[in-house]
């Protein structure tokens, strides 16, 4: 996918990931880069549009869908990490990151479709997490959530392809981002991942993998379960 003169809507574009996504795109020369945020006030980058968008609120990604209808790149992005023990953790919060994770994905996706297939088709980039593929102790909601929002990457892209649709999925490891704040173990740095990213869509790659230890964990699926390395 091209990446000069699109017109990208980054979610979750006001810290992490999402705001250095909207950055790198528009060095690479897109047109436009609606930068989406629960509280549109906190988007604080320069040449971007503010977006007002909480991605578990169907009215809210309606009202963001209908705003950006010259949308061709969606970055689905937003996204929470609670960590909660399995059989004893808070299943509200459990049910949040699943909400916002995999759902809100969903929305979005079906909100923008047929925006970007009035555009021309245009591209999705979902990003995930090498919890896609693995497990770890104490993550799991996370890690289901994002499991989920693996399999819905692809199905996606089953289903967009007939409208000319790129789907492409973003997997990393521990990344320097205020989700990450509480963890004290090596981190990728953000602006690293986001230009592989950008990088692996603009060759039209399926699946972006931005570091050694979630090509690591990816391998790990050939295995037995029962041999497989926590993460």
């Amino acid at each position: 996918m091209d990446i000069t003169g699109t017109t990208a809507l980054v979610t979750g574009a006001n810290r992490g990931l999402g705001r250095h996504f909207a950055s790198q795109l528009l060095e690479r020369g897109a047109r436009r880069v609606y930068a989406a945020a629960r509280d549109p006030s906190t988007i604080d980058l320069p040449g971007v549009v503010a977006v007002a968008l909480d991605v578990t609120d169907p009215a809210s990604v309606a009202a963001a869908a209908a705003l950006a209808g010259d949308t061709t790149l969606l970055v689905n992005n937003a996204g929470i990490s609670q960590p909660q023990p399995l059989l004893s953790g808070d299943l509200e919060v459990m049910r949040r990151e699943m909400e916002t994770n995999h759902f809100g994905i969903l929305a979005t996706l079906r909100a923008f479709a047929p925006i970007l297939a009035a555009n021309g088709g245009g591209g999705v980039l979902n990003v995930l997490s090498a919890m896609s593929w693995g497990a770890s102790p104490g993550v799991s909601g996370y890690g289901a959530s994002k499991a989920a929002a693996w399999s819905l990457t692809n199905h996606a892209r089953l289903e967009l392809a007939a409208q000319g649709t790129q789907v492409t999925g973003l997997y990393l490891a521990l990344t320097d981002t205020d989700m990450t704040a509480g963890f004290d173990a090596p981190k990728n740095d953000p602006a690293d991942v986001v230009r592989a990213a950008l990088d692996g869509l603009a060759a039209g790659a399926a699946e972006v993998v931005a570091d050694e230890d979630t090509a690591r964990v990816k391998a790990e699926l050939s295995r037995d379960p029962a041999e497989a390395i926590a993460l």
